[in-house]
C-alpha cells in the first residue's frame, strides 16, 4: 500500500537538497571500503615513519660520525670534536726528543723532531702536536740528531728540499762537499763546537775519524718531510746499462753487475770487514777560501755577553761587521744561498734569564745540551710556560714573544737556529718598554707618569 504521506515528505527532502539524490545501499558500502583502505594506509605510513625516526635516532646517538659540533664556548671557539684529543698547548713549542723513535743503522743512529704526513708515524700525540705546529707556522725548520760510530760513515747524499746546518757536539769528523762544478771537492776536519753547512742539492758525506762516537745536532730548512737521496740508492736505482755508460768502468755492464745492494739501509754505513775493504785513507784539508763556505769555528768565535749569559754566533752580518777574513767567507755564503739559517750557542748562567723578546724576521728552534730551564711563550690570548731539560727541542714562531730562564745550579747551554740568512732582527721587552713615551705608558697602565722613571734603562748590548 502506498504511503502518500511518506511520498510527500520525501519530495520535500529532495526539494530541500536541490535535486541531489541520496546514494543507495551498495554505493554507501563501496565508499566505506575505500575509507577503510585509506585509513589503513595512513596508519601504516605513520607506523613506518615512527620506526624510521627511532632507528635514525639510535644510529645518531651511537655513531660519532653523525654528530655535529653545535656547542660554542664563551670565547667563540668551537668545542673539540668527540674523536679529538686535548693535548697540552706546550707541546706546540716543545718536543721530548728522547722519547722519539730511534732509527738504527749499521754505523749509527738518527732521531727526529719533524713533521710527518702520515700521522701513524708519530710516537705520541704530543710529538704530533709539535710536528703540526712547525708545519702550520711554515717554519722552514726540522731538527735531528745524528750519531756515527767510530769509523762509521754517513753515506754521501743530498737533500732535495732543504739546506743543512750542523753543530758537532762530540767527536771528530772528516767532511766532504761536492759543489756544482764537479772539479771542486771541498774536504775538511771538524771537531766539537764547530759548525758545518751543506746547501740544498749539494752532495756531502761525514766520516767519523775519532775513537768516540760523533754526535751532530742538525737543522734542516724545511717544515715538510725531508727529501734525501743517498748515492748508493741512486746507483742501484739506475739501470745497469745506463750506469755502465755513465761511469765507463773496466768490464762495462758486467762490472756494474758485481755490485750487490745490501738488505739493510746503509744511510750510516760501517761494514764488518772495513779493514779488508780500505787499505789507504787520507784526510786532506782544502784551502780556507773553500772550507769556510761550509764550515764555521763557532766555539772559537767572539763572545757576546749580556746580563745573565753569553752568545756565540755563526751568522751573516751586514757589511761583515766584527768578522775576520775567514768568517766573512761563511757570512757571505749564508747570505748567498736561499733559506739558510743563523746558528748560535747560548749559555745562561745559573738562575739567569734570557729576557722576553721576539724576532721580526725568523722562527727559532733550539736543543738543550745541558742544564734545565723554564721557557715561556706569550701569544695573542695565549700564555704558557713549561720546564725543559737535556735533549728537548723548543720552537718559537716569528713574532712570538718568549723568554728562557735557568732553573739549575749549573749553567744552561743549548744550540739555537734562526730561520734567516740575513742579519737577525730582535726586539726585547726592556727595549720596547723604554722606547714607549712615559705619558703613553701612564695612560695605558693607569699609573702616574713619574712612576715610569723607576724602570732603569739598560746599557746597549752587542749580542742577540
Amino acid at each position: 500500500m502506498d504511503n502518500q504521506a511518506f511520498e510527500m515528505h520525501g519530495e520535500n527532502i529532495q526539494s530541500s537538497s536541490k535535486g541531489k539524490e541520496w546514494p543507495n545501499k551498495e554505493e554507501r558500502k563501496g565508499s566505506w571500503s575505500l575509507m577503510k583502505t585509506f585509513l589503513v594506509c595512513l596508519l601504516a605510513c605513520v607506523i613506518t615513519t615512527a620506526i624510521g625516526v627511532l632507528v635514525l635516532s639510535l644510529v645518531y646517538v651511537n655513531n660519532p660520525i653523525f654528530m655535529k659540533e653545535t656547542d660554542v664556548k664563551d670565547d667563540g671557539a668551537s668545542s673539540p670534536k668527540p674523536d679529538e684529543k686535548n693535548v697540552d698547548i706546550r707541546f706546540q713549542f716543545m718536543n721530548h726528543l728522547g722519547k722519539s723513535k730511534v732509527h738504527v743503522y749499521p754505523g749509527g743512529e738518527i732521531q727526529w723532531a719533524r713533521f710527518r704526513k702520515d700521522a701513524n708515524e708519530y710516537q705520541s700525540d704530543e710529538e704530533m702536536e709539535f710536528g703540526k705546529s712547525i708545519n702550520n707556522h711554515r717554519s722552514k725548520m726540522t731538527f735531528g740528531t745524528l750519531r756515527i760510530k767510530s769509523k762509521g760513515l754517513r753515506a754521501p747524499h743530498w737533500h732535495f728540499n732543504a739546506n743543512e746546518h750542523g753543530y758537532l757536539l762530540q767527536g771528530t769528523a772528516w767532511i766532504g762537499v761536492i759543489g756544482a762544478d764537479d772539479s771542486v771537492v771541498t774536504t775538511y776536519n771538524v771537531t766539537a763546537g764547530q759548525v758545518v753547512f751543506f746547501p740544498r742539492n749539494t752532495v756531502h758525506w761525514v766520516k767519523n775519524v775519532g775513537s768516540e762516537d760523533c754526535v751532530f745536532l742538525l737543522f734542516f730548512t724545511t717544515h715538510e718531510e725531508l727529501q734525501t737521496l743517498d748515492v748508493d740508492d741512486a746507483f742501484f736505482s739506475t739501470p745497469e746499462d745506463i750506469a755502465a755508460r755513465a761511469l765507463k768502468p773496466q768490464g762495462g755492464v758486467n762490472f756494474i753487475r758485481t755490485f750487490k745492494k745490501q738488505k739493510e739501509d746503509q744511510a750510516i754505513n760501517l761494514p764488518s770487514n772495513l779493514d779488508q775493504l780500505v787499505q789507504n785513507a787520507t784526510y786532506v784539508q782544502s784551502p780556507d777560501n773553500l772550507v769556510w763556505q761550509y764550515f764555521y769555528n763557532l766555539k772559537g768565535s767572539a763572545e757576546y755577553p749580556f746580563p745573565g749569559g753569553i752568545f756565540q754566533w755563526a751568522r751573516y752580518r751586514i757589511n761583515n761587521t766584527g768578522l775576520n777574513e775567514t768568517e766573512k767567507i761563511f757570512s757571505e755564503s749564508l747570505n748567498k744561498h736561499e733559506n739558510t739559517l743563523t746558528l748560535a750557542t747560548l749559555r745562561i748562567f745559573s738562575n739567569g734569564l734570557g729576557q722576553p723578546h721576539f724576532h721580526f724576521n725568523a722562527n727559532e728552534m733550539g736543543y738543550v745540551i745541558s742544564g734545565c730551564r723554564q721557557a715561556g711563550v706569550i701569544l695573542s690570548g695565549v700564555t704558557t710556560n713549561f720546564n725543559i731539560g737535556i735533549g728537548d727541542v723548543i720552537f718559537f714562531a716569528v713574532g712570538m714573544q718568549h723568554y728562557i730562564k735557568s732553573l739549575c745550579d749549573e749553567d744552561l747551554f743549548f744550540i739555537l737556529a734562526y730561520g734567516t740568512g740575513n742579519q737577525l732582527e730582535t726586539l726585547r721587552m726592556n727595549d720596547y718598554f723604554h722606547a714607549t713615551a712615559d705619558h703613553i705608558l701612564a695612560q695605558l697602565f693607569f699609573k702616574e707618569q713619574a712612576e715610569f722613571k723607576k724602570f732603569p734603562k739598560a746599557a746597549k748590548k752587542t749580542g742577540k
